[in-house]
């Protein structure tokens, strides 16, 4: 059972799922690129369950690791201290903001691949990637509630699946496993289930900037597993990276 969450990246997302894990009891020691200073408010906010560290005290801490940072910075995760860890991938590819990598341009591998040969110790899961993180604090929901979503998942490893599958119920959400590494290309950028359902319908009549304040403020509306399954299941590849 997992008591303490790691963080690398205590961003939007890494910020939304450490106050979910807070709120379901946990434990969470967060860290970031710029030193344990740069978050005590967020700390301060999250309260005596949550800890300031380095990447590499939060890798060791973790019983589970979230990885949420930029994917143009995977190679600085922490490969020997996040060795035999389950590790949740939330990164996704935006060659605007990460510049162009050939072999995700080539359809060689997917991103959490890529991160997988970098953390070849580790169990790579993908999760947390195809949803706003307004959407994903507002949308949590005990076991059971009629209006309860789900997020996708992939990986290689069974069990790793099963621990994060596991992370999520606790936290308020359903899982659906999509399938390996290979497949979490179905719930990335340019695909049916990459945020726009969690979102809902936009007003209409919206300008670029205004849409764009919509799309981060507005709460969300539920997408349950068995919608998930089936928006993944249409998925077709297209362009890697999705626009930043």
């Amino acid at each position: 059972m997992t008591k303490t969450v790691g963080f690398i990246g205590s961003g939007m997302i890494g910020g939304t799922v450490a106050r979910l894990a807070v709120a379901a009891g946990l434990e969470v020691v967060l860290s970031n690129s710029r030193g344990p200073e740069t978050i005590a408010d967020l700390v301060a906010e999250l309260g005596e369950h949550a800890r300031a560290a380095t990447p590499t005290e939060a890798a060791q801490a973790g019983d589970m690791v979230v990885a949420a940072i930029p994917l143009l910075a995977y190679q600085q995760l922490p490969a020997d201290a996040l060795a035999g860890k389950v590790v949740m991938d939330t990164m996704n590819y935006y060659p605007q903001r990460d510049g162009d990598i050939a072999e995700l341009d080539a359809d060689e591998l997917t991103s959490s691949e890529l991160v997988q040969r970098h953390l070849a110790g580790s169990r790579i899961v993908k999760v947390f990637n195809n949803i706003g993180f307004n959407q994903l604090l507002n949308l949590a929901r005990p076991a059971g509630a009629p209006d309860r979503s789900a997020l996708p998942i992939a990986g290689d490893d069974e069990a790793a699946k099963a621990h994060v599958t596991e992370l999520l119920d606790t936290i308020g959400y359903d899982a659906v496993d999509v399938g390996t590494l290979a497949d979490s290309w179905r719930f990335g950028p340019n695909t049916p289930v990459y945020t726009q359902p969690y979102f809902g319908e936009q007003p209409d009549g919206l300008s670029r900037d205004e849409a764009l304040r919509w799309m981060f403020q507005t709460p969300g509306v539920p997408v349950p597993a068995h919608r998930v399954k089936e928006l993944t299941e249409t998925a077709v590849r297209a362009r890697a990276g999705g626009s930043f």
